[in-house]
């Protein structure tokens, strides 16, 4: 549900203090708003987080928590606090999703690459979850940082990521969602330990379950995924794209928008002829081809992956630097992604409940025999008699969506997801309002100042390099509204 910690800057235990803490509602401009409580988790606690913990200044934002610089009363221990606002849980689906990931925090074992949880608790406003800190930033920020990439560096990477995933795996998890964003590393130690922060999307399996349900990051999704029939071995794949981005620092599949990127996964075709692909050794290939192999049955397992020669001989791989090529691909993707997150966080904050009662409603009414699914052909129909300003084209990427497996209806809560994905996406009038929210004084650009303030809001001290960086890529001084 969201990034569970960002990296913030240095702050001494001394100067973290309550008097910045905003009350109970954590700085949420929704708190305290909800019509009636909901009870989320059982058997924790009910008091305020003030109680036990001085809540300090904001870290980052995903699409249902914010998250918190906090410092535990006793010990003065230094702790990041995600609070989950009970107003963004708008659906039965999106409570369980909170449980179930509390649950996996708590069922996974102690681990030197996966962030540990502290203690959940809730309040009326809210869930939160206090967590172990990580101020070592992200990972692909730590590579361009690095004066020094080599093979052996991305190797060493991918060994953590695979060592999780391992972990999840033997104890009956799948992530779903692994991409950079959701590693970072520990503290600012050149040797610190690289942590995976976000388990979100994760979901318990038993041996042989299939599940259908599409999440994840475009980017990095399996093309079982997106044919709606998938196990573990989805998180390999996604593994997979992170090792062919940290050697050549773009991803294996590209395209301008969503559904390019599902075109191109489901054909599968990677490139391994441009730079830097002919000076890295064969060995490294030969790991990615299998990560990324589109049969799941005949993808490695996370086993198998350690056991491959280029991860066996890790110090061994070639330790000359990758090219600044591929460290400025990694910056430019990394500050992209970043610009892209912050205004797809905007949009999501101006979808209102009103709206996503709209969508409820659309389905009572589509659903005309009551037993909670709609057909294609409803759904088809439903649209046009409801006059729903979604275009054809809209209308059919929808149907692809819900429908890879061909099995011609929709449940309850693929109707609500997907149609809640192409409000965000498609509607003008939120990407509007996103733009506005970056252009402060209402003249109608983007300048440098305003994209920079905007990013700084997340937490990251590094937002004038990043805003500098995306307006040179863009060549201009001001971005403009079409």
């Amino acid at each position: 549900m969201g990034n569970c910690c960002r990296s913030p800057a240095a702050v001494a235990r001394e100067d973290v203090k309550s008097a910045n803490y905003s009350g109970h509602d954590h700085g949420r401009k929704d708190a305290g708003a909800a019509k009636k409580t909901i009870t989320v988790l059982n058997g924790v606690s009910k008091d305020g987080i003030e109680e036990k913990y001085m809540v300090d200044r904001e870290l980052g934002r995903g699409e249902f928590g914010v998250t918190y610089l906090c410092i535990d009363r006793d010990t003065r221990e230094l702790l990041a606090c995600k609070s989950i606002s009970k107003r963004k849980l708008r659906t039965a689906v999106d409570v369980e999703d909170v449980r179930r990931e509390v649950a996996i925090m708590k069922h996974l074992p102690k681990n030197s690459s996966i962030v540990s949880l502290k203690e959940a608790c809730e309040d009326e406003n809210a869930v939160h979850l206090v967590m172990e800190l990580c101020e070592g930033g992200e990972l692909f920020d730590r590579i361009v940082a690095r004066g020094h990439y080599t093979e052996r560096a991305a190797a060493a990477v991918t060994r953590t990521i695979v060592e999780v995933v391992q972990l999840c795996h033997k104890h009956g998890v799948i992530h779903r969602d692994l991409k950079p964003e959701n590693f970072l590393f520990a503290n600012k130690k050149e040797n610190s330990p690289l942590k995976a922060i976000d388990f979100g999307l994760s979901i318990f399996f038993k041996p042989g379950e299939r599940f259908s349900e599409i999440v994840g990051s475009p980017y990095y999704m399996a093309p079982e995924v997106l044919k709606r029939n998938y196990g573990p071995e989805i998180d390999i794949w996604s593994a997979g794209v992170i090792l062919y981005i940290l050697l050549c620092g773009v991803p294996p599949f590209w395209a301008e928008s969503e559904q390019g990127v599902a075109q191109a996964i489901l054909r599968g075709l990677i490139d391994f002829k441009r730079d830097p692909w002919p000076n890295i050794s064969e060995s490294a290939k030969s790991l990615v081809r299998r990560m990324l192999e589109p049969d799941p049955k005949l993808r490695l397992t996370a086993k198998q992956v350690l056991e491959h020669p280029w991860l066996q001989n890790a110090k061994k791989a070639p330790n000359v630097p990758l090219g600044d090529v591929v460290k400025a691909r990694l910056k430019q993707f990394s500050m992209m992604n970043r610009f892209k997150r912050k205004a797809l966080r905007v949009i999501a904050d101006h979808l209102s409940t009103e709206e996503v009662e709209d969508i409820k409603e659309m389905f009572k009414k589509m659903d005309t025999d009551n037993d909670g699914i709609v057909s294609i052909e409803e759904l088809k129909s439903g649209l046009r008699k409801f006059g729903s300003q979604l275009a054809e084209a809209e209308v059919q990427m929808l149907i692809e969506t819900v429908d890879t497996n061909g099995k011609g209806t929709l449940d309850y809560g693929e109707f609500v997801a997907v149609s809640l994905h192409l409000q965000r996406m498609a509607n003008d009038e939120h990407l509007r309002k996103a733009f506005s929210y970056f252009d402060r004084d209402g003249n109608g650009y983007i300048e440098r100042d305003e994209l920079r303030d905007a990013l700084m809001e997340d937490g990251a001290d590094d937002c004038t390099d990043v805003a500098n960086d995306i307006f040179q890529e863009v060549d201009t001084d001001k971005v403009k509204i079409q």
